[in-house]
């Protein structure tokens, strides 16, 4: 019997925004990989063990044995590409206002940390940014994240001239493209890939937070919602507050829920980052059982913010080991590059410029892609720990990702394809996805 088939497509669809169900409905089709029933990939699971050795040897280069030291993976990485950016940014915000409380500067580090994220889908092979005060040079994550803390700093998302420092939904309202590309640095010689896409996200967040005041207050300012998980929360004897990720999980999925293009929508609620999976596919199924949930750019929101979170306001929060590798281009093009997936010939169609397979991210050759890289990640995290004799605790997933998979995704990218350092399959990237 089919117990899915007598859930409530309600329940069904509330279940498929979770973070459980991302490991779930991955799984289900890692399975189908490990009896060779992919449409669009082989598996090969003895090449696992040549990606951990490669990640191992890019960690020993970066950190010595020092594993511990590693960060996690979030963007306050890539605010902070070549130069300090985020503290130095809040003993500035002190500097300007002696009465600056603990509470204040978290709300602020909120309202960048989720611009910044949502600015963060892929910008392609060509844009670059250049930042006048250190004179370097930024592309792709790294760029937009430089890009987007000045963008803050200048009050780009404000609708108060005297607080420049904050997000609010009126400031975000006046968001338009041409501003976007002006603050971006973007024109016909130095074109960005969804410029239009992120820029909708942007506005279309004014109109999330104006309809979230549970979350985000009458104000529409994503640094609110402080208050919501703070009445969420516990606090230890030591004083310490105590914060379940499922109720930062829960104000990003319902809170942010609007600014996501309607794609698969299940009993009339739109799902987001959910994608139909022709290998789990079967006669008179329940509808939506072929469905599978990624929910990438919430779940890196979720890993930046919980940093900020426990460095900031120095909050601890419970239930991380529920979030999920990243499936995006880098850390599933470190498993193609390596042979861990490959591509079955002649399925998918070629860029006649760069050689390489080119499709859109709704695309069921992506869908797998992304579903097995959910899933591998687990697994090559493992693989480094038993390794290294570390256990989970000393080595997280989220350093996994930050020292690891994700740069050596990126390493093997530009060994294999210097010219563009661009990923083993390109992505018609609309910039509301990666």
């Amino acid at each position: 019997m089919n117990i899915a088939g007598i859930i409530p497509l309600e329940q069904k669809a509330e279940y498929l925004r979770t973070l459980p169900a991302i490991r779930e409905r991955c799984g289900r089709v890692h399975d189908l990989a490990k009896q060779g029933k992919l449409q669009y990939f082989d598996y090969h699971p003895e090449k696992e063990a040549d990606v951990a050795a490669f990640c191992i040897e890019i960690m020993k280069r970066d950190y010595g044995t020092n594993f511990t030291s590693i960060e996690p993976h979030g963007r306050w990485r890539h605010l902070d590409a070549g130069v300090g950016r985020v503290l130095p940014g809040i003993i500035e915000w002190h500097a300007k206002d002696d009465a600056l409380d603990t509470r204040e500067i978290t709300k602020r580090s909120i309202d960048l940390f989720i611009v910044s994220v949502l600015l963060d889908a892929g910008a392609g092979n060509q844009w670059i940014y250049h930042e006048k005060s250190s004179g370097l040079t930024f592309t792709r994550s790294e760029g937009l994240g430089v890009a987007s803390i000045h963008m803050f700093n200048q009050g780009f998302f404000s609708s108060n001239p005297d607080q420049p420092f904050r997000v609010d939904a009126a400031g975000l309202a006046k968001v338009t493209v041409e501003r976007v590309a002006e603050a971006m640095q973007v024109d016909s010689a130095n074109p960005m890939v969804g410029l239009e896409g992120r820029t909708s996200l942007l506005t279309g967040l004014s109109d999330a937070l104006k309809a979230s005041p549970q979350f985000f207050g009458k104000e529409g300012r994503p640094g609110n919602m402080i208050d919501f998980l703070e009445s969420e929360s516990k606090v230890e004897a030591d004083g310490t507050r105590v914060v379940p990720l499922s109720a930062l999980w829960h104000t990003l999925i319902e809170g942010l829920n609007p600014i996501w293009p309607s794609r698969i929508q299940l009993a009339g609620k739109s799902l987001g980052d959910v994608w139909p999976c022709t290998v789990l596919a079967e006669p008179n199924q329940s509808e939506g059982d072929d469905l599978v949930a990624f929910h990438k750019l919430t779940s890196w929101l979720t890993y930046s913010l919980v940093e900020a979170l426990q460095k900031v306001a120095k909050w601890k929060i419970e239930g991380l080991e529920d979030l999920t590798g990243l499936p995006e281009y880098r850390n599933g093009g470190l498993l193609v590059d390596l042979g861990v997936l490959t591509l079955k010939p002649g399925l998918l169609p070629i860029d006649p410029k760069s050689g390489l397979p080119k499709v859109a991210p709704s695309h069921p050759a992506i869908v797998e892609w992304r579903a097995m890289t959910v899933i591998e990640l687990d697994r090559i995290a493992d693989a480094i720990r038993t390794e290294l004799g570390l256990s989970p605790e000393q080595l997280t997933l989220a350093q996994v990702l930050e020292g690891a998979t994700w740069k050596g995704g990126r390493e093997i990218a530009k060994q294999k394809r210097p010219d563009t350092n661009g990923p083993p399959i390109e992505i018609e990237s609309d910039g509301t996805v990666f």
